[in-house]
C-alpha cells in the first residue's frame, strides 16, 4: 500500500510556475577557495539577490534579479567578515536586472534568450540560477540514474525521491559526479601534449568533484512548487595525493521560495537575442591571466608603457618584478588587435632594444594574430630568417590550435619563400604537424582531411623516390598523431607492402617510429603492426629493436609481453634478443602505474632472467624514481642499437619521462642516428668479420678518412630533438654539409672573424642584453554550480639580464694583416684583458586556485620569488714570452640583498585585499658563512609560515608563505684589494713563488722533535674519540633496554628484516687469482704472494722517494701557481703549487703551501711510473705533510687468463670525519650492492685497504671484484654499451698508422 501512494506522489512531481503569477525567490551564492580547515586562510565571493520568476508561455519564462549584491572574502574563514563590492555591484547593477527568458518544459530548461548588453559573465551567473530548476524528473521511478545536462556539461546524475507525509514534502536528492561527463565543460591551456595516466586516477585521484542537490517541494495545483533548493558543490585538488588535505573549492547555493506576486516580469525593449542553452560560456577569462587582475582601457597606451618600463629598468641589472612585468605586457597583447600590434611594432621595429623585447613577448601571447603578424611580417622582409625561425617556433606550440590557425600554417608552409628555406621550411612543417595533434586533443573527433596536403606531399615523395620529403611527411605525421595516418605510414613499412624493403632503411626506422603518437591514441591500432614487425626474421635488425621501442610505449599488457618473450625464445638474431630482453628489463625498473603490467611481468615471472645470460651488450637502461603515494615521479631511459659490424652503435635514444597529479608527458627527447656513416662502413673493408679488430679499426679510419667518396644521396648521420612528445628539429649531416663547412672553419672568414673580434676588443666592447621567458603557462578553467569560473593555474616566468664590458691591450700591436703573424711574434705578444659582468636573473612562479574573471579575481595563490645577481670583475694578462699567465677578480659593488589569499575586482582593483595563512609557530632562521682570506661573508635569512601544525602532510607545508633572502656582505677585518690567481710556466717558476717551499727531514732533531709532538697531539685525538664512541655506544644500549616494550609485530619486522639483510651474504667463492704483467711473465698468484709483490711495489717507489725526498732540493719547479688575496694590509693570505717533474725516474711531486705566515699546512703528492703497467702515488696532508696519508696503486694484469686491472688503495691515517662517515656508508653498502646485482661474501680483508679488479672476458663484458674491510663484492659478466678494444696483453688495440697520419697532416696544411 505504501509503494502505490509514494508513485501517485511521484507522478505528481512536476515543477509549476503558473502564467499570471510572479514567484520570488531569495537567492545566495557562495564560492570559498582555501584549505578544508578553519583558521588558515579563503578567498572567494557572494552573491545574494531576489529572484523573480514570471511565466510569459506554457514553456517560456522570464527571469529578473532584483537588489544583487556581490561581496568579497579574502581573510581567515570563518572568522573574518565578507566585505561588500559596492563598486562592482554598482558597475554591473544594470546588467544585472535586465530579464532574461528561457525554454522551460517538464522541468528541462531549454534554450537561453537576453539583449546584447548582457556580458557572458553576468549571463553565466544567469545559468547559475537556471541550474538549480534543471530537474530531469521520472514519473514511475524514484530512484534512477542519468546523464544530464547542467552548467559544467552534461553529467553523470543519481536521483533520489522520497515523500514526507507529516510535513506535506517531497524531498528530491540529486548527486552529480562531476568526474564522469559525456561533455564536459573545461578549457585546458597549456596540457595540449600531456598524456591522462589512466592508471594514475584509477589507483589515485587529484581531483574530485561532486555536486549535491536537495529539494523541498510542496504540492500545487497543477504540480509542486520548489520551496527550497539547496546545492553544494565541491572540487578538491592535490598534486601530491593528498586529498584529506587537499586545496579545496567550495560553492553553495541556496534558493527559498518567499511569495507569490501578481505583478508579472516585463522585458526590456531590446532584441532577446539567442544565448545558447544551460551549458557555461567561455568569455574573456581565456585572455585574462589570473596573477593579477588588470583594467584594460587602452591596450595600446599600456602595452608602450610596460614596454617602455622593461626597457629602462632591465640595464644594468634585472628589475625585481620584470617577469610579472613581462606576464602582463603579454596579457596586454592578447586583448590588442591586429592593427594595434602593427603600429606598436612600426614605432619600435628600428629600435633593438625594444624589438628584441616584442620578438620575445609576441609568440608568447598564443593567439591566431601572431602568427598572421610574423608570417606578413617576414614576408615583407622586416623579420631575419634567424629571427623569424625563433619566434615562429615558440609560437607554433603556444598559439591555440582552431581552423582558422592551421589553415594559416598550412599556408605558410606551402609559401614558396618559406620553400626555398629548407630550415624554415622543417619548422613550419613539423609546427603544423603540432597544431593538428593540438586541436584533436580539443576536438577529439577532429576530421582527417585536416592532414590532406600531407598525405598529398608524402605521396608525390613517394612517387618520385624523394627520400629528404619522405622523412619530412614522416616526421609531420608523427606529430600529428592522427590515426587516420596509419595506412599512409603503413605504405613505408617494410614487410607489410613490399615497395617499402627497397626504400633506404632510416626512411623505414622513420615511419616506424612516426606511429607513436598515434600508439598513445588507439594502442589497439599499432600493436599489431608493431608486434608483426618484431617477430618478422627478414628484416633489417635495427628495424626490429625500434619495433620493440615503439610496441613497449603502447603499454602491452602483460599477456602481449608474456607472448613476446615465449617468441624471442626461438629468436635467431642474437643483437635483436639482447635488446628485446635488456630492454624489458630497464623497463621493469620504472614502477610508474602506467607501466605496470611490464613490472608486473618482471617482478612476478622474471621471464628476460632467463635469456640475459647471452653475452651481448647491454642495448638499454633505465634510472628513474616514482613515488607513487604521491603521484609524483619522473623516469629516464637510454637506448643503444650496436651493430658487431662496426665500432660506432647505430643509433642512441635518450628520453626523460615525468609524472604528476595523473598526468604524464615525455618532457625531452634526444636521438642520434648515424645510418649513412654505418651503411658506408659496411660497404668498406673494415666490415669483414674475418679479420681481426686492429685491423677493422684501421680500415674504418681510412673509410672516415675518405669522406669525399662517401655517396651524396644520403646523410651521413641525423639528430632530432622532441619536446614533450613533438620533434621541434632535426638535421642531416651529409658529404654536402662536410663540404660547406671545410671552407667555413679553414678559410678565410674565420681569420677575418679573428681580426674583428680583436680589433673590438682593443677598442673596447660594451654590451647589454636581456632576455625574458614564459617558462610555463599551464591552466585548467572549468565552471562551478553558480556560473563562475574556477581555475587551477601554475605561471613561472623568469627574465635574465647581462651587462658586460670588456677592454684589452696588446703589445706590440697586432699588424694589420693577421694571417701573416707568425708564432715567434706571437710568443713575444703581452695581452691585458680587463672584463666586467653583472649577469642577473628574476624569475617568479604563481600557483592559483580560484576565480577568475574579467571583473573579479579571488583565489588561493602561493607565490615564489627569486632574484639573483652575480657580478664579477676580472683582469686576465698573458705575456707569453715570459710564460707567465695572470688573473685578478676585482672587487665590486654588490646590493645588500639578492634574493596567500587574494581578491581583486575591475572596479577596485587598486584595493586588492590579500590575508597572509596562519601559522602557529613561524619558522625563522638565518645562517652566514664568512669565505677565509676574502673578508666576504655571505647570508641565508629563511622565513616561513605553513600549515604543517594541522596536518602532517606535504602539501601542507608547501602551502604558506615562504621566503629566503640571500645576503653578500663585507665581513670584518681589513678590506681585500683584490683576488689574484697567476701561472708561471718555465724557469723563472721559482723565482715568483711567494714562500719558499721546503719539508722536514725526518732524521734531523728538528724533524724528530716535530713528529714527536705532532705523534702527542694524534694520541690524545684519538683518546677523545674513543670516549666520545663508549659514550654512543652506551647511549644506545640505554635507549635499546627503555625501548623494550616494542610490539611483537614490530620485533617480528626487524627480526625478519635481518634474516633478508644476511640473505644479501652468500658463501665464499674461489676466485682466480690476479697475475701481474712483469717484463711480459706473470708474477706469482695474488693471494699467495701479495705481501711480498705488494711489498715490492711499495719498496721499489720508497727506493726512488729515499733518493731524493723533496724534489725542489734538486730540481726547479716545472711551473708554479699562486692564488691569494691582495689586502690592504699587505698580509699574504693565500696558497702556492709547485710542480716538480724527475725524467729519469718518471716522477712528478706536487707541493701544495700555504703563503701566510706561521702556517705550515702542506698538501703533498707524489707518483711514479714504475713500469708501462703499474703506477703508484702517495698523497699526504697536514702540518708538514705528516699528519694524513694515502697511497694509490694501479697496475695491469690478468685474472684467470683475462686482462685486467687491479687499484689498490692503503690509507695509513684519514680525518675523523672521513672514517665517520665511511661507517655510516657500509652499512648500506650490502642492499645497494645486493639490488646491482652483486654477489657479497663476508671475509676479513685488511682494515685499512679498498682494492677493486677488474676484467674483460669479453671486449663488451666485465667482471669486477670489489674488496673492502670486513666484505668482498663481485659481479660477473656485466654487459658493456661500446667494445673496449682491450688486447689480452693489457695494451690498447687501437693504432694510427703511418697512412692515416700523413692524410691527416696534408690535410691540415691544405688551404
Amino acid at each position: 500500500m505504501r509503494a502505490v501512494v509514494l508513485a501517485l506522489t511521484v507522478a505528481l512531481v512536476v515543477p509549476e510556475f503558473a502564467l499570471d503569477k510572479t514567484y520570488v525567490y531569495k537567492y545566495e551564492a557562495l564560492l570559498l577557495g582555501g584549505l578544508p580547515h578553519e583558521g588558515l586562510a579563503r578567498a572567494g565571493i557572494k552573491v545574494n539577490s531576489k529572484v523573480l520568476l514570471s511565466a510569459v508561455t506554457e514553456n517560456t519564462f522570464l527571469m529578473k534579479l532584483m537588489d544583487p549584491l556581490l561581496h568579497e572574502y579574502a581573510g581567515i574563514w570563518p572568522k573574518d567578515p565578507f566585505v561588500p563590492a559596492t563598486k562592482l555591484t554598482s558597475a554591473l547593477a544594470a546588467q544585472l536586472q535586465i530579464p532574461i527568458k528561457f525554454e522551460y518544459a517538464n522541468g528541462v530548461v531549454g534554450k537561453v534568450f537576453a539583449p546584447a548588453g548582457v556580458s557572458p559573465t553576468v549571463m553565466n551567473l544567469q545559468r547559475g540560477i537556471l541550474n538549480i530548476l534543471q530537474l530531469n524528473l521520472k514519473k514511475t521511478q524514484n530512484i534512477y540514474e542519468l546523464q544530464e545536462a547542467g552548467v559544467q556539461g552534461v553529467c553523470r546524475t543519481h536521483y533520489v525521491i522520497n515523500e514526507d507525509p507529516k510535513a506535506n514534502h517531497i524531498i528530491v536528492t540529486k548527486s552529480k559526479d562531476l568526474s564522469h561527463c559525456q561533455e564536459k565543460i573545461i578549457k585546458d591551456i597549456g596540457l595540449a601534449y600531456t598524456e591522462r595516466c589512466a592508471e594514475c586516477t584509477e589507483r589515485d585521484k587529484s581531483l574530485i568533484e561532486t555536486a549535491t542537490y536537495n529539494y523541498i517541494m510542496k504540492p500545487a495545483a497543477a504540480g509542486v512548487l520548489i520551496a527550497e533548493a539547496t546545492v553544494e558543490e565541491v572540487h578538491q585538488f592535490s598534486p601530491l595525493n593528498e586529498i584529506h588535505g587537499a586545496a579545496m573549492m567550495e560553492a553553495k547555493q541556496t534558493l527559498a521560495f518567499v511569495e507569490i506576486e501578481k505583478t508579472p516580469v516585463v522585458p526590456i525593449k531590446a532584441d532577446y537575442l539567442a544565448r545558447g542553452s544551460l551549458q557555461y560560456e567561455f568569455a574573456t577569462e581565456i585572455l585574462q591571466t589570473p596573477i593579477q587582475l588588470m583594467k584594460i582601457s587602452d591596450a595600446p597606451a599600456q602595452i608602450i608603457e610596460i614596454l617602455k618600463h622593461l626597457v629602462a629598468n632591465n640595464v644594468a641589472m634585472v628589475h625585481d618584478d620584470a617577469p610579472l612585468k613581462f606576464v602582463q605586457l603579454i596579457q596586454l597583447l592578447r586583448f590588442a588587435t591586429l592593427e594595434n600590434i602593427e603600429a606598436i611594432w612600426a614605432q619600435f621595429k628600428d629600435k633593438p632594444v625594444y624589438r628584441r623585447w616584442l620578438l620575445d613577448a609576441l609568440p608568447a601571447v598564443g593567439t591566431p594574430v601572431i602568427v598572421k603578424l610574423l608570417k606578413e611580417k617576414f614576408l615583407a622582409g622586416e623579420l631575419t630568417i634567424p629571427e623569424f625561425i625563433q619566434a615562429l617556433v615558440v609560437a607554433l606550440q603556444m598559439v591555440t590550435a582552431d581552423l582558422e590557425t592551421i589553415q594559416l600554417t598550412a599556408s605558410l608552409a606551402l609559401h614558396e619563400k618559406i620553400a626555398t628555406i629548407p630550415a624554415l621550411r622543417e619548422v613550419v612543417m613539423l609546427g603544423y604537424g603540432s597544431m593538428i595533434a593540438k586541436h584533436c586533443v580539443a576536438v577529439p573527433t577532429c576530421p582527417a582531411e585536416l592532414l590532406g596536403p600531407i598525405h598529398e606531399i608524402a605521396a608525390e615523395a613517394i612517387s618520385k623516390n624523394d627520400i629528404p620529403e619522405i622523412t619530412l611527411a614522416l616526421k609531420v605525421l608523427g606529430n600529428a598523431g592522427h590515426p587516420a595516418s596509419l595506412k599512409p605510414i603503413m605504405k613505408l613499412l617494410p614487410g607489410l607492402r613490399t615497395a617499402a624493403t627497397s626504400l633506404p632503411l632510416r626512411i623505414q626506422v622513420d615511419a616506424i617510429l612516426a606511429l607513436r603518437n598515434i600508439a598513445k591514441k588507439e594502442p589497439k591500432l599499432v600493436q599489431p603492426v608493431d608486434l608483426q614487425l618484431v617477430l618478422d626474421r627478414a628484416l633489417h635488425p635495427e628495424v626490429r629493436m625500434v619495433a620493440c621501442i615503439v610496441l613497449f610505449e603502447t603499454k602491452p599488457s602483460v599477456a602481449l609481453i608474456s607472448s613476446l618473450a615465449g617468441a624471442l625464445k626461438l629468436e635467431t638474431n642474437m643483437h635483436v634478443a639482447s635488446f628485446a630482453y635488456s630492454h624489458i628489463k630497464s623497463l621493469t625498473r620504472i614502477t610508474a602505474p602506467d607501466m605496470a603490467a611490464v613490472y608486473v611481468l618482471g617482478v612476478s615471472k622474471n621471464v628476460y632472467k632467463k635469456f640475459l645470460t647471452l653475452k651481448y651488450g647491454i642495448t638499454a637502461f633505465c634510472l628513474c624514481s616514482c613515488a607513487a603515494p604521491l603521484m609524483v615521479g619522473a623516469a629516464g631511459s637510454a637506448y643503444m642499437i650496436n651493430d658487431a659490424a662496426t665500432i660506432l652503435p647505430r643509433a642512441v635514444v635518450a628520453k626523460a619521462r615525468a609524472y604528476l597529479a595523473g598526468a604524464a608527458a615525455d618532457v625531452l627527447e634526444i636521438g642520434v642516428r648515424t645510418e649513412g656513416l654505418q651503411e658506408a662502413l659496411l660497404q668498406s673493408p673494415a666490415a669483414d668479420e674475418s679479420v681481426d679488430r686492429i685491423t677493422k679499426i684501421k680500415r674504418t679510419l681510412r673509410a672516415l678518412a675518405n669522406w669525399k667518396a662517401l655517396p651524396t644521396n644520403q646523410p651521413l648521420a641525423s639528430a632530432y630533438i622532441k619536446l614533450f612528445g613533438q620533434e621541434v628539429a632535426f638535421v642531416n649531416v651529409d658529404k654536402t654539409v662536410i663540404e660547406e663547412a671545410i671552407p667555413i672553419v679553414t678559410g678565410p672568414k674565420p681569420r677575418e672573424l679573428l681580426k674583428a673580434a680583436l680589433k673590438a676588443l682593443q677598442e673596447g666592447i660594451a654590451l647589454q642584453y636581456a632576455k625574458p621567458l614564459l617558462m610555463a603557462e599551464v591552466r585548467r578553467i572549468l565552471p562551478t554550480a553558480i556560473g563562475v569560473p574556477m581555475e587551477l593555474s601554475l605561471y613561472t616566468a623568469a627574465v635574465a639580464v647581462a651587462s658586460v664590458n670588456v677592454q684589452a691591450t696588446i703589445t706590440p700591436p697586432l699588424p694589420e694583416e693577421i694571417e701573416t703573424m707568425t708564432l715567434e711574434q706571437l710568443k713575444k705578444t703581452d695581452v691585458q684583458l680587463q672584463a666586467e659582468a653583472r649577469p642577473s636573473v628574476a624569475l617568479q612562479t604563481f600557483a592559483v586556485m580560484g576565480v577568475n574573471t574579467a571583473l573579479i579575481q579571488a583565489a588561493v595563490m602561493a607565490k615564489g620569488k627569486i632574484r639573483t645577481i652575480a657580478p664579477g670583475k676580472v683582469a686576465a694578462r698573458a705575456d707569453i714570452l715570459k710564460g707567465n699567465y695572470k688573473v685578478e677578480a676585482l672587487p665590486v659593488e654588490v646590493p645588500e640583498h639578492i634574493t596567500l589569499a587574494v581578491v581583486r575586482n575591475i572596479e577596485d582593483f587598486k584595493m586588492a585585499r590579500i590575508a597572509a595563512l596562519r601559522s602557529a609557530t613561524p619558522f625563522h632562521k638565518t645562517l652566514c658563512l664568512a669565505v677565509p682570506y676574502i673578508e666576504i661573508k655571505g647570508c641565508i635569512e629563511v622565513h616561513s609560515h605553513n600549515a604543517a601544525f594541522i596536518r602532517n602532510d606535504p602539501l601542507f607545508y608547501i602551502i604558506g608563505q615562504h621566503s629566503a633572502r640571500a645576503s653578500v656582505a663585507r665581513a670584518e677585518g681589513p678590506a681585500v684589494e683584490r683576488l689574484e690567481l697567476e701561472v708561471q710556466v718555465g724557469p723563472r717558476a721559482a723565482e715568483r713563488l711567494l714562500k719558499q717551499i721546503s719539508l722536514i727531514d725526518e732524521e734531523t732533531p728538528e724533524g724528530k722533535a716535530f713528529l714527536l709532538k705532532l705523534r702527542e697531539i694524534l694520541e690524545t685525538e684519538d683518546k677523545n674519540v674513543r670516549v666520545s664512541s663508549e659514550s654512543s655506544s652506551s647511549s644506545r644500549i640505554i635507549s635499546s633496554s627503555s625501548s623494550s616494550s616494542m610490539s611483537s609485530s614490530r620485533m617480528t619486522e626487524v627480526r625478519t628484516w635481518d634474516v633478508s639483510f644476511y640473505m644479501y651474504f652468500q658463501t665464499a667463492t674461489v676466485m682466480e687469482p690476479f697475475r701481474k704483467f712483469h717484463k711480459d711473465r706473470y708474477m706469482a698468484p695474488h693471494g699467495a704472494s701479495k705481501a711480498v709483490s705488494s711489498g715490492s711495489t711499495a719498496s721499489s717507489f720508497e727506493k726512488i722517494q729515499k733518493q731524493a725526498k723533496f724534489l725542489g732540493n734538486a730540481v726547479p719547479p716545472v711551473f708554479a701557481v699562486i692564488a691569494r688575496a691582495v689586502r690592504v694590509d699587505h698580509k699574504l693570505l693565500g696558497y702556492q703549487l709547485a710542480a716538480y717533474f724527475d725524467k729519469p725516474n718518471a716522477r712528478v711531486q706536487l707541493v701544495v703551501s700555504s703563503i701566510a705566515e706561521n702556517d705550515n699546512l702542506k698538501i703533498c703528492a707524489d707518483g711514479a711510473v714504475l713500469s708501462k703497467h703499474k703506477v703508484t702515488a702517495r698523497v699526504a696532508w697536514g702540518p708538514e705533510c705528516q699528519q694524513y696519508a694515502v697511497i694509490a696503486k694501479a697496475e695491469a694484469g690478468v685474472l684467470g687468463e683475462f686482462p685486467a686491472a687491479r687499484l689498490e688503495v692503503e690509507w695509513e691515517r684519514l680525518p675523523i670525519i672521513v672514517t665517520t662517515y665511511a661507517k655510516k656508508l657500509s652499512k648500506h653498502i650490502p642492499m645497494a650492492a645486493f639490488k646491482a646485482g652483486f654477489k657479497l661474501e663476508r671475509v676479513s680483508n685488511a682494515d685499512k685497504e679498498i682494492e677493486l679488479t677488474a676484467a674483460l672476458p669479453s671486449q663488451r663484458s666485465l667482471n669486477v671484484i670489489a674488496r673492502i674491510p670486513e666484505m668482498t663484492l663481485s659481479r660477473m659478466d656485466i654487459p658493456l654499451p661500446i667494445a673496449v678494444p682491450i688486447n689480452p696483453d693489457g695494451t690498447l688495440s687501437i693504432q694510427i698508422d703511418e697512412d692515416i697520419l700523413s692524410w691527416i697532416q696534408k690535410h691540415i696544411k691544405e688551404e
